[in-house]
């Protein structure tokens, strides 16, 4: 019985350990091709400068700066929404709340939508019908401004996707914070809000900054849900207001490998952005690993 026991607790090791390996492998594989490809292609020049006709030549920083603007309007909405509706469903929606329920359904739903999904729904409510009535609103229908994708628009349709990442992400943070110091600050004649405020927003500062970093990292990469609603194939200028189109990384990458003229031309560019989103991108990630690491370290110094 105790050999059968340690046979089956070596083979379950095993296949773990061969498992872990070969993903390892298989990311290794991936980003040494990537990093060969497109590693040569990476200069100043790449980086700084806008795509040339043909999009066989030029750099890239139309789509940079484009993928920047994107995240950060993405985050001036999703991030507070959904630190907002992480709050209510933790501190002030009882267990039983039909209003609770029906929100998390959502976000349960929202989660598994797929990214295309979002993208049609963005063309169809923000620019169909949201765009277009502000058109006719404030230019009588003849000019067409906002009932035309935009970066406002993917922004938009970018937060949505990214919502329930941090819902989640800053409900379980709220939920980690002890019961006992909610209890302390209202014993002490706090009232809910500055307990709220005071006390459970400060011990959970950092679930609710890694969660709006991991919905940043995640929005950098997405192409569907911008591929209708504000992303452009050439642009050899930056946005100037929020109805313009704008370069994104991502949708460059997807262009390039499957709408230019001459693909095998492209490869090296296709190669090097890759390399940068992937940079970008685990960069994000970093900084939410280092991030939470320095505020836990700081807070244990002082608590």
């Amino acid at each position: 019985m105790k050999l059968k026991k340690y046979l089956l607790g070596l083979s379950i090791k095993s296949l773990t350990a061969i498992s872990a390996a070969l993903i390892l492998l298989i990311i290794f594989f991936i980003m040494s091709n990537i990093v060969s490809g497109g590693w040569r292609q990476i200069t100043w020049e790449f980086l700084s400068t806008a795509p040339k006709e043909g999009m066989t030549e030029g750099g890239i920083f139309p789509a940079i700066f484009g993928t920047f603007l994107l995240v950060v309007i993405m985050s001036i909405f999703s991030v507070p929404i959904g630190t907002i509706s992480a709050i209510y469903l933790t501190e002030y929606a009882s267990s039983n709340s039909i209003v609770a329920r029906f929100i998390r359904f959502s976000v349960n739903t929202l989660a598994g939508v797929p990214a295309i999904v979002f993208g049609l729904f963005g063309l169809g409510f923000f620019i169909q019908f949201v765009g277009k009535g502000m058109d006719n609103l404030f230019y009588g229908g003849v000019e067409l401004r906002w009932g035309q994708p935009n970066i406002l628009w993917a922004s938009l349709t970018m937060a949505l996707l990214t919502l329930p990442v941090v819902i989640v992400s800053v409900e379980e943070a709220i939920k980690a914070v002890p019961k006992e110091l909610r209890e302390a600050s209202l014993a002490l004649g706090a009232t809910k809000w500055q307990t709220i405020r005071k006390v459970v927003l400060p011990n959970s500062l950092i679930g609710i900054l890694t969660g709006g970093i991991l919905a940043v990292s995640r929005g950098a990469g997405e192409v569907a849900p911008i591929l209708f609603t504000g992303a452009a194939y050439f642009l050899p200028y930056l946005p100037s207001s929020l109805s313009d189109q704008f370069m994104e990384l991502g949708y460059h990458i997807y262009i390039m490998s499957t709408q230019s003229p001459d693909v095998e031309a492209t490869r090296g560019i296709q190669y090097a952005t890759t390399l940068v989103l992937l940079l970008l991108t685990f960069t994000l990630n970093f900084s939410a690993i280092f991030l939470r690491y320095k505020l836990r370290t700081i807070k244990s110094k002082t608590g």
